[in-house]
């Protein structure tokens, strides 16, 4: 019977990797009456199995820069508790054999030079002496990259817990959770076969089994277990030590050595999902039932990269379980449903490579409120209740086993668990030939008139010309915008805007009838979120933010709300929110018997009837262009629409916003603002006109003193240039910066980015790397497009 201890501040369920790193972490932090449970025996999931690579290049700096911890700690964890972690630092070969792939690879490099990572360039006769079993006459060339690795999990593991105890952290095997207790969702404690334990905060770390374990607290955790193999030989010969990790990816594959043969492992396009149920507490140290009818396709492609795989003599093929989410990336952070219960789980097959830095961020969020770096992308909150729904699990997440080696195709669309929430106008949209993307469940107009799917590319792609179509009509005539996704809740009782002045940057306290766009930003002075407010009436405001943050910042809006009365609720799906945009914008108004509308000033609030039917509108863009934003019930959108365009507007998509956003230099959540950026980086500080009594307020002034604008304008000389962001920024020959956003900016004839830098100069001439070609350009302090006057015509 274990002697579990009555209470602890925090409970880490799960002995895995990032159950081990967050319990070392937590103590290292000084919480040192951590324990953790595993209900059999450390590392008897998921992470004994693990193939356990470390690439430290990701696709965006702060994953980068998370995974280079882990690296760090790996190397160190030897010295610090005198336990062998095995790790081995032999690098990684990542080839290509197709012309999009090369693209690919050497827009990685350039990644990896932004990141201050050790990247070249090497040509396929450098790479079959890296590694001579590979057939190399298909391979154009490929990356070499120094300081990947790899590690002993089960020794990284056990010298995490090492350090941990040594520190005053518990750890308790043979304990299993059967009831998270909670009240008013909060979280009060843990039952386990062993007794109960009271504790303010759980850390779940429980891999394969974290969206059942999730639901015992009422929180939704979309993650699913899928099959993943990898094929392990006797000894070769030609296998002398350790070798590099080749990545052949255009094959689906890695391989390196293991025991003097070969590891070749893969992730095939379509994997084979596990029913939640199937893998129960019996599932220890387990393996599920070898597939070769599954695996041939890969053994095929296998042999044709290493010919001596076919006189090799098979050890056996491991078909180990991992967990996946609905979009290839981890959660990390508190669940909105329940406070109190953190997730660090959905390692999507990168737990190794990523459960250091993770497990650090993950202890920072307990510690501190927040991750060490922005890491927005892997927010536990991001996902659409929809998504976790098991249906669409089941299909989505074999897609997402299927993508970890896909080519970063701008535009990529996942094919599954589509059509899940249609706007208003949807059957709208498809009657003009929408081609539809996916956006926080969403299925969103990404532009008209070409039905097909596109031809994915890094070149022009195919329907540059459908939106330069759109953005003339927004420019010389009229466009509709849809923003019906955009996330809305309604703000309303006696303390609303109290409330409000102290969750936002700027004064909020303005007549009926206002808009006023604000930053929410964090005690360190840092954006939180973005949103605009239509102050409705003295007591009731509607705050529209974005897309993908709805449940993010309601949880944060909530959370920041004791102490006032106020209600708030989400009313996404009430409304339908359509932006007319252009020089006619004033026309069709009055033509569809909104006249009055056209009597608003900026950043005016009024109500009218358009085609017999109530809206709420304001004077504002979000693309350059004079116009309105106009909000009606869902149910009379179609009657809405069909008179505005019956007057000559004409419907225009996601990515049609998109470049003239870029070319107006409006920053975006995600993109140029996150939790790392403060309006000063981005010129906005001025419009904090209050003076404190606000969150961040403290924070914002330090950094007024402290930093400046990092933010500006990229605009490139060569028209046939495209960037697709992340492509570092050359002044000289120095990196100072990478971009954020990108597009061709068709009002100003050129290829476009917003960027931040650290050295700005305006008019500054400039080069970006984009796949390994520097393009020349030039810095511009402010936006590229900034037209004068109102420009709409009655």
């Amino acid at each position: 019977m274990a002697n579990l201890p009555p209470h602890a501040s925090v409970v880490v369920i799960g002995g895995g990797i990032m159950g081990c790193s967050t319990l070392y972490h937590l103590a290292k932090m000084g919480v040192q009456d951590t324990i953790l449970l595993e209900r059999n025996k450390l590392t008897s999931g998921t992470t004994w199995h693990s193939a356990a690579q470390v690439r430290a290049l990701r696709h965006s700096h702060n994953l980068t820069r998370m995974i280079q911890y882990s690296v760090d700690l790996y190397s160190q964890l030897e010295k610090e508790t005198g336990q062998n972690v095995g790790w081995v630092q032999k690098g990684s070969l990542s080839i290509a054999t197709k012309p999009d792939r090369m693209t690919h690879i050497r827009r990685q490099e350039a990644l990896a030079h932004a990141y201050g990572i050790d990247a070249t360039s090497i040509s396929a006769g450098e790479a079959k002496e890296r590694w001579p079993l590979m057939n190399a006459n298909d391979v154009l060339g490929a990356v070499w990259s120094p300081e990947d690795g790899r590690v002993s999990p089960s020794d990284v593991c056990a010298a995490l817990i090492k350090a941990a105890k040594g520190l005053g952290a518990k750890l308790f095997e043979g304990t299993g959770v059967t009831g998270i207790l909670t009240k008013d969702s909060r979280i009060t404690g843990v039952e386990t076969t062993q007794g109960i334990i009271m504790c303010d905060t759980i850390a779940l770390c429980t891999g394969l089994w974290s969206r059942e374990v999730g639901a015992m607290a009422g929180a939704e955790v979309p993650a699913l277990a899928c099959e993943h193999f990898y094929l392990l030989t006797k000894p070769i010969n030609g296998i002398v030590g350790n070798t590099p990790t080749l990545s052949d990816h255009d094959n689906h594959l890695y391989i390196r050595d293991d025991s003097g043969g070969l590891l070749v492992g893969c992730f095939e396009p379509m994997g084979k999902p596990i029913k939640p149920g199937s893998l129960d507490e019996s599932f220890e140290f387990s393996l599920l039932d070898e597939d070769w009818d599954h695996f041939e396709p890969m053994m095929e492609l296998a042999l044709h990269r290493l010919p001596a795989l076919e006189s090799a003599e098979v050890r056996m093929l491991l078909n180990g379980p991992e967990s996946f989410t609905p979009d290839g990336t981890f959660m990390l952070g508190e669940t909105a449903e329940t406070k109190g219960l953190f997730l660090g789980c959905g390692m999507n097959s990168v737990g190794m490579a990523s459960g250091g830095g993770a497990g650090m961020n993950l202890a920072h969020c307990i510690v501190h409120g927040h991750s060490a770096y922005d890491l927005s992308e892997s927010d536990a909150k991001r996902f659409a209740p929809v998504f976790n729904s098991l249906d669409h699990l089941m299909a989505r997440a074999p897609e997402i086993l299927g993508t970890h080696y896909e080519i970063a195709y701008p535009g990529r669309q996942l094919k599954t668990a589509r059509n899940l929430r249609l706007l208003p106008l949807d059957k709208d949209y498809r009657a003009a030939k929408a081609h539809m993307g996916q956006v926080y469940g969403w299925e969103r107009p990404l532009y008209f008139g070409k039905t097909s799917e596109p031809k994915l590319t890094f070149e022009r792609p195919d329907w540059f010309e459908n939106v330069r179509a759109e953005v003339k009509a927004a420019h010389e005539k009229a466009a509709i915008f849809d923003a019906s996704p955009f996330g809305k809740i309604d703000v309303t009782g006696p303390d609303a805007c109290e409330f409000l002045q102290h969750v936002c940057m700027r004064n909020m306290d303005h007549p009926e009838g206002t808009a006023i766009y604000t930053a929410i930003l964090n005690e360190r002075g840092t954006y939180e979120s973005d949103l605009t407010a239509h102050r409705i009436a003295t007591d009731h405001y509607r705050l529209f933010v974005g897309t993908n943050a709805i449940k993010r910042d309601l949880t944060w809006l909530r959370r920041h709300s004791d102490g006032f009365n106020v209600t708030l609720v989400d009313s996404t799906e009430d409304y339908s929110v359509l932006g007319l945009m252009g020089p006619d914008a004033a026309r069709i108004i009055t033509q569809t018997g909104a006249a009055d509308l056209n009597a608003l000033g900026y950043f005016k609030v009024g109500t009218a009837h358009i085609a017999g039917k109530h809206v709420r509108a304001v004077r504002m863009s979000y693309v350059g262009e004079a116009g309105f934003e106009i909000t009606c019930k869902a149910e009379n959108a179609s009657t809405i629409y069909a008179a505005i365009t019956a007057a000559g507007a004409t419907p225009a998509g996601l990515f049609a916003q998109t470049s003239m956003r870029i070319e107006k230099g409006f920053a975006a959540m995600g993109h140029e603002l996150d939790s790392d950026i403060s309006p000063v980086q981005v010129g906005m500080a001025g419009m904090a006109a209050k003076t404190g009594g606000f969150v961040g307020a403290e924070a914002l002034t330090k950094h007024r003193e402290t930093q400046k604008l990092s933010m500006v304008t990229i605009l490139l000389d060569d028209d046939t240039a495209v960037p697709i962001g992340h492509e570092p920024i050359y002044l000289g020959d120095k990196i100072i910066g990478q971009t954020t956003s990108a597009a061709y900016g068709y009002r100003v004839g050129a290829p476009i980015a917003l960027a931040h830098v650290t050295d700005v100069q305006d008019g500054a001439a400039i080069l970006m790397d984009i796949a390994g070609v520097k393009m020349a350009g030039r810095m511009l302090v402010g936006p590229a497009f900034n037209p004068s006057g109102d420009r709409m015509r009655p």
